[in-house]
């Protein structure tokens, strides 16, 4: 599907916030697509709007201290203004542009391990995924498996099942949509894409979400802890998945990120991870309380820095 320009806006984000750091996580993670591309401070991916898909070029045209944020539309149709102006709204959510990391900069700089996380990453924002089921997948994809597995298992559902859409000379493909999963055969999906157990688990969660689960605009508006209540109906969600989709605060802590935590938290990895993980997401929420979910973000987006820093041995994937 070909897109052409159909309007334009400016975000201004709060201060700090770095583009590259925001959208271009160092442990790898997209913003919305594996497919998306970034090059020069500028970004090229898409979403969909309304139901249909929208490409996006993001570039920054301000400064760390003073961000400015310009997003060209490039869509099948016009763009009313009413339309152009949701989907900034949207654009600004997913982003974190209304973040105020002053407090948890306040926080970090006063404790020992995270005052060198957020001195290396200085500026880096907290995104949302466009649509719960994306980050469904991503929760999904994360459990038991190492980033590298994961982004492996991301980046195949989107090439199996994703839309491709080509706009100012960029081809890019959309995670695919819950509809389109909820039809699939979870061993045929799980052979595609090389999921194992994980694929029952997703194509169970898209025909929830198909058949009138809350959005995430939805979840967002709730109390955390009826949000996690209602995200762990969905199937294959449990407390780790919860936590890394719940978009007000979490510390999960699963098979991976209990040796890194365990090793910062204890001086030591844990000989039984399994055994280990409650005792370690008690002690970062003991720790950081409500800056858990920022501290849990920033350092396992700084883990090399934070091993030298440290002069430890951390476990990057």
């Amino acid at each position: 599907m070909k897109l052409k320009l159909t309007t334009q806006f400016e975000i201004s984000p709060l201060p700090p916030f770095d583009f590259r750091l925001t959208v271009r996580k160092p442990a790898g993670w997209s913003l919305f697509t594996s497919a998306e591309v970034y090059e020069e401070g500028t970004l090229w991916t898409g979403i969909r709007s309304g139901g249909r898909p929208v490409g996006l070029k993001i570039r920054s045209r301000g400064t760390v201290e003073k961000p400015r944020v310009l997003v060209g539309v490039y869509s099948g149709r016009a763009v009313s203004k009413a339309e152009a102006e949701r989907l900034r709204t949207t654009l600004s959510v997913c982003l974190g542009a209304e973040q105020d990391l002053t407090g948890f900069y306040g926080f970090a700089k006063r404790d020992g391990i995270l005052k060198h996380v957020v001195e290396s990453l200085y500026g880096m924002h907290d995104t949302q995924a466009a649509s719960l089921f994306n980050s469904v997948i991503l929760a999904i994809c994360l459990q038991m498996a190492r980033l590298k597995r994961t982004n492996q298992m991301m980046e195949a559902i989107d090439r199996e099942y994703g839309e491709t859409i080509e706009f100012d000379g960029k081809r890019i493909v959309l995670q695919p949509t819950a509809a389109r999963i909820a039809k699939l055969d979870p061993v045929a999906f799980a052979q595609a894409c090389k999921l194992g157990y994980r694929a029952k688990y997703i194509v169970a969660s898209a025909k929830m979400i198909e058949s009138g689960f809350p959005e995430m605009q939805q979840i967002m508006m709730m109390p955390p802890e009826k949000a996690k209540e209602e995200l762990v109906k969905l199937p294959g969600i449990g407390d780790y998945a919860a936590d890394i989709i719940n978009p007000h605060a979490g510390f999960p802590i699963d098979a991976w990120s209990v040796d890194v935590f365990g090793l910062l938290f204890f001086g030591k990895q844990p000989e039984n991870r399994r055994d280990a993980i409650e005792d370690v997401k008690e002690e970062g929420i003991r720790r950081w309380g409500i800056w858990s979910w920022m501290a849990f973000f920033y350092v396992a987006q700084d883990l090399r820095n934070l091993s030298k820093k440290l002069g430890i041995q951390l476990r990057l994937e």
